[in-house]
């Protein structure tokens, strides 16, 4: 199998995309530069920053999501531990411990090779996936670091679902 080498010139840059998509929702963000945007929504448990990055050299839009949450040195292993068993459960993305800052972030990238762009409806998917999955596993992280728990017992009791009413 070989591979062309053809420059492709791009159309337009997908973060343009996604920065009318957050005007247009009225949604607080920040453009930091031509190939970035970080959007800024609160959540159930904590606001949350996503950040949307244009990587050229792979033609990817790389996504990521920073918790409210500073992992402290002594809880970093059963972090660590709990990622793992989270990340096994996930299709999509993957969580990631940025150990000299402390903090935990979801992380996800969509190839658009070519001249794709992507469309409103795959941004507002790769945006509502990623903090549908920090909603769901943020009290997880917390209970690891805040309250001392186990990986497992972190996660069990995180994704404990009650079904009825009482």
């Amino acid at each position: 199998m070989t591979f062309i080498d053809i420059e492709l010139d791009r159309g337009s840059n997908p973060v343009d995309q996604i920065e009318h998509i957050a005007v247009a929702n009225d949604w607080l963000f920040d453009r930091s530069g031509d190939d970035e945007i970080t959007i800024s929504t609160a959540g159930h448990w904590c606001d949350y920053h996503v950040s949307f990055t244009w990587m050229d050299e792979f033609e990817a839009l790389h996504l990521a999501a920073a918790f409210d949450l500073k992992v402290t040195e002594p809880r970093h292993t059963e972090v660590v531990r709990l990622l793992a068993m989270v990340n096994e459960r996930l299709w999509l993305g993957h969580f990631d411990l940025w150990s000299k800052e402390g903090v935990v972030i979801f992380r996800h990238a969509q190839l658009l090779s070519g001249d794709s762009v992507p469309t409103p409806s795959q941004i507002e998917g790769l945006l509502t996936h990623a903090i549908d999955m920090c909603e769901r596993h943020y009290q997880a992280f917390q209970f690891v670091v805040w309250a001392g728990k186990s990986a497992a017992d972190a996660l069990d009791t995180a994704l404990f679902e009650t079904v009825g009413e009482a």
